[in-house]
């Protein structure tokens, strides 16, 4: 089923042409009854009868398209075509007209429970940006074309979701905090390619909400905080050592001191003491000589 497009009079001459029709109706119908005593007029008559035939059809054809709305026709359950002339038009009057709007809308899914690729349960909503391009599918494809925009929509999220980790595990892996702009694009094509044949297109679609689910949420902001203290401590020791490295090489270069191994090994304990500790630390300051 593709769309259509189907011509359409405009309604303002056939409004005018109708009441023409109907005037002309009702003197024919006063005249040809006739008073007085006088013979009634049966050519008359009947042409009364066609013109309120005639004033009916122009009436009955009429119907308004509003701006980016479209107007689906149907003849006894068969498709004729798609109207899409805003403001007042007529076709035949036997077609059945469904109005379907065009415009872009958008709607926000509900906080949808899932499992991540890790399985940890997480609570996830997405906005949906769409909007109707074939105005016949949408009619005739599916039986609600927005009730099936909403739940086709959720069954992605759904999909999505649990094909990507929350968090980040290895360097290049995607994830639903991580990647957002990635994640977005994977959502807004599993949706586009579910909705296709409704002939609806996705806009745009991105995430609303994302967390862990409430009964493993502490547990899982615990060892977020574990792993960035894991991750500054590693930073700090390795500074720590190239600063060590550094007060050696100089000290070396500069011929300050010279010290033999086992002085060099409790240099670079105090060092490290100094440069990783959490507080600072209090130096004891040898006043005598060096050993």
């Amino acid at each position: 089923m593709k769309e259509r497009p189907i011509n359409s009079l405009p309604g303002i001459p056939v409004v005018l042409a109708g009441f023409v029709i109907a005037l002309a109706t009702f003197w024919l119908f006063i005249s040809g009854v006739g008073g007085h005593g006088a013979p009634a007029d049966p050519v008359r008559l009947a042409g009364s009868v066609i013109g309120l035939a005639a004033t009916l059809a122009a009436f009955t054809g009429l119907y308004t398209i509003q701006p980016n709305q479209a107007a689906v026709l149907s003849l006894f359950g068969k498709y004729v075509g798609t109207v899409k002339e805003a403001g007042l038009r007529w076709n035949n009057p036997f077609y059945s007209k469904r109005k379907v709007s065009q415009r872009v809308r958008n709607f926000e899914s509900g906080k949808l429970k899932v499992n991540d690729l890790d399985g940890s349960p997480i609570e996830i909503a997405a906005v949906i940006v769409w909007q109707v391009v074939d105005a016949s599918e949408a009619v005739f494809n599916v039986d609600d074309y927005e009730s099936f925009v909403h739940i086709q929509s959720e069954a992605a999220l759904r999909a999505m979701a649990s094909s990507y980790p929350y968090d980040q595990h290895d360097e290049g892996q995607i994830a639903l905090r991580s990647h957002p702009q990635e994640i977005s694009e994977h959502l807004q094509a599993q949706i586009a390619e579910r909705l296709g044949t409704a002939g609806v297109e996705v806009i745009e679609a991105r995430i609303s909400h994302l967390a862990y689910a409430p009964e493993i949420a502490q547990a899982m902001l615990q060892r977020q905080q574990a792993n960035a203290v894991i991750a500054a401590r590693t930073r700090i020791v390795a500074g720590a050592v190239g600063m060590v490295e550094m007060a050696l090489a100089e000290l070396q270069k500069n011929d300050v001191v010279q010290l033999d191994e086992e002085r060099k090994a409790q240099m670079v304990s105090n060092l490290l003491v100094v440069l990783c500790g959490d507080r600072g630390t209090q130096p004891i300051v040898n006043a005598g000589s060096l050993y």
